[in-house]
């Protein structure tokens, strides 16, 4: 996880906590506060649901990006261990031509 979304689960965390200790010390009848606090853990549990498939879907892409670098540098080097076999056969040739 990186740091912005580690600060959005805190914040998140802190204002599910928050927002319960302040329902269950509101003068309010016990009815209405339980509603009061399922309904805002229910919404926070929705953000937070929310939040984990961001998380995934990001992990999943930095996945296939490091599939396409890893890629992408195996291609660049087989193409410059290609280059120096070149150079060395041509080495080679000169080295029995001049013989």
């Amino acid at each position: 996880m990186n740091k912005n979304s580690n600060s959005l689960l805190a914040f998140i965390v802190g204002a599910g906590i928050g927002t319960a200790l302040g329902v269950l010390f509101a003068p309010d009848s016990g009815s209405n506060t339980r509603d009061k606090l399922s309904y805002k853990l229910s919404k926070y549990k929705k953000e937070l649901e929310e939040l984990i498939q961001e998380l995934v879907e990001g992990k999943e892409l930095h996945l296939n990006e490091a599939k396409s670098e890893g890629k992408r540098v195996i291609n660049e080097a087989k193409s410059k261990a290609e280059n120096l076999l070149k150079d060395v056969n041509k080495l080679i040739d000169q080295i029995n031509n001049d013989n």
